[in-house]
């Protein structure tokens, strides 16, 4: 993941100017557990800033500074209420020391398939343990892996969406190659960012990127082995069933 999200920090909010469809479940977990909350992999703000206009204290742990420094200024241009409550944080999750404990803790889109190692696997989650209050939830959104292992390898160049960039007006289009490591379970994404200038030439900046797949008997035993007992299993945010061919796997566990 290094450097990954510097190269696409100035493209990722216009990216994702519509993906609201994971407010509602954090909410509604939140509303159960109650605050404050912590968010491993805060990005720019968007679930951080969401769950703080709905009351909630939420502190936030990114990595990279050029997400940081954009989830910093939509917060400082928040209303004047929602702005003591949301805190965002500079570190790595698996060496930051916090000095509280939450009532929830989010893991959210795709996360957790940044860290790629069984050691990482069970460090972040014991340290998310640790951080729980006492009957404190965990929530983890992943993609059903499934559905990717059933897709064909292509090498083939995808355009995934086009959008426009905030800042500059410019149309993006956004294209990617992939390539599935099915032992180790790691999918090679080259993201391809097309820039459409004033003068109608294009500027191409190239992302390249691992993520790492998990099932769900693997996240089971992980969550097993960093002391989590409880595990509540739906195929997509709507609370819907963890079913073959559903889209997501989204995890509750305490």
């Amino acid at each position: 993941m290094s450097g990954f999200y510097a190269l696409i920090a100035r493209y990722y909010d216009s990216e994702h100017a519509d993906k609201t469809e994971d407010f509602d479940f954090y909410r509604q977990t939140a509303q159960k557990a109650g605050g404050p909350i912590l968010i491993i992999g805060a990005g720019t703000g968007r679930i951080v800033l969401n769950l703080a206009e709905a009351g909630f204290d939420v502190h936030g742990i990114e990595q990279e500074q050029a997400m940081l420094e954009r989830a910093i200024r939509h917060r400082d241009a928040a209303p004047k209420a929602v702005q003591p409550r949301a805190r965002f944080i500079r570190g790595d999750a698996l060496t930051i020391t916090l000095d509280q404990q939450y009532r929830m803790i989010a893991i959210p889109y795709n996360t957790l398939m940044h860290f790629h190692g069984v050691e990482a696997h069970l460090g972040l989650l014991r340290r998310c343990r640790e951080w729980l209050v006492p009957g404190g939830v965990l929530a983890i959104d992943l993609p059903n892996a499934g559905e990717a292992y059933a897709a064909q390898d292509t090498g083939a160049v995808v355009l995934e969406r086009t959008f426009l960039e905030r800042e500059t007006g410019h149309l993006i289009m956004q294209h990617s190659v992939s390539e599935l490591d099915r032992v180790e379970q790691l999918m090679h994404v080259t993201w391809i960012y097309d820039e459409v200038l004033g003068d109608h030439t294009v500027k191409r900046m190239v992302a390249p990127v691992i993520n790492r797949f998990f099932f769900l008997s693997e996240m089971r035993l992980l969550l097993e082995k960093a002391n989590f007992s409880t595990l509540e299993v739906y195929g997509d945010l709507d609370y819907s069933n963890y079913v073959d061919g559903c889209p997501r796997m989204v995890i509750l566990a305490k």
